[in-house]
């Protein structure tokens, strides 16, 4: 029914260190298929070799290609404007191995642009160099807008918090990269080398998975395995194209069509 497939993360495979049932079947199937898909993630902070390696361990068989991240998403979207920019990066080991991967240069000063991701390990110079290449001329970045990240400990700041600290300080709106943002499901297309129309993204979170699908003409499968619930997506205006409990009842679905 569809050439390929663009899956989330968090919530949809896995919770945590949990593989989420189904999820092992579903990659299995595409496969057996052959299938093209691509996980599309909004962490910036690990790279594509790092959710591979996640995934293999929880017996999900993947290769680092069928990763887009954030960070790689942003790091390919410069590289397209300017391959010879200058980049003050605000992020961790995900993101600055996307930008030098990119043949991007890294600075802190004098910068093209500035670029902030989830950095767990931030301080308030980091923050002022921003501001001060911003207000310079840099362009604003920001590989994501989500605001608070789930955690065992509860809802902890999330990148997009930390990017309104930027946007705050320097009077300037960021592009932000990740979902529900159109850019990184551009580069997911790209990497599958499809159409929107034959492709069918796969998330858990209506604000940011079905949302970017929507937003990207594609056809949407909202599971309900992680964030958003049924209650949540009635009151929206534009609905998902197909929901299911979880990825075990749209194999079935799959299955009895065959």
């Amino acid at each position: 029914m569809y050439k390929g497939y663009c899956i989330d993360l968090d919530g949809t495979m896995y919770r945590g260190e949990e593989r989420i049932e189904g999820a092992k079947e579903f990659v299995e199937a595409l496969q057996e298929q052959e299938i093209p898909f691509v996980f599309v993630t909004n962490n910036s902070t690990a790279t594509p070799e790092d959710v591979a390696a996640k995934l293999t361990a929880m017996d999900i068989k993947v290769q680092a290609s069928q990763v887009m991240t954030t960070a790689l998403a942003t790091a390919q979207y410069i590289r397209q404007q300017n391959p010879n920019a200058n980049v003050f990066m605000i992020g961790e080991k995900g993101l600055e191995d996307a930008l030098l991967q990119n043949q991007l240069r890294l600075t802190e000063k004098d910068a093209d642009y500035v670029v902030i991701g989830m950095d767990r390990e931030l301080s308030y110079e980091k923050l002022a160099k921003a501001s001060v290449c911003i207000q310079q001329g840099a362009t604003f970045i920001s590989t994501n807008k989500d605001a608070a990240i789930p955690t065992e400990r509860g809802f902890l700041p999330g990148n997009g918090s930390l990017t309104s600290v930027l946007s705050v300080c320097t009077s300037v709106n960021p592009t932000f990269i990740g979902k529900p943002e159109p850019q990184i499901m551009k580069e997911a297309l790209n990497a599958l080398g499809f159409h929107a129309k034959d492709v069918l993204m796969v998330g858990d979170n209506y604000d940011t998975d079905i949302l970017a699908g929507i937003q990207s003409e594609m056809d949407t499968l909202m599971v309900l395995t992680g964030y958003s619930t049924k209650e949540d997506i009635a009151v929206k205006e534009a609905q998902p194209t197909y929901i299911m409990n979880d990825l075990v009842e749209w194999i079935e679905k799959r299955q009895e069509e065959r």
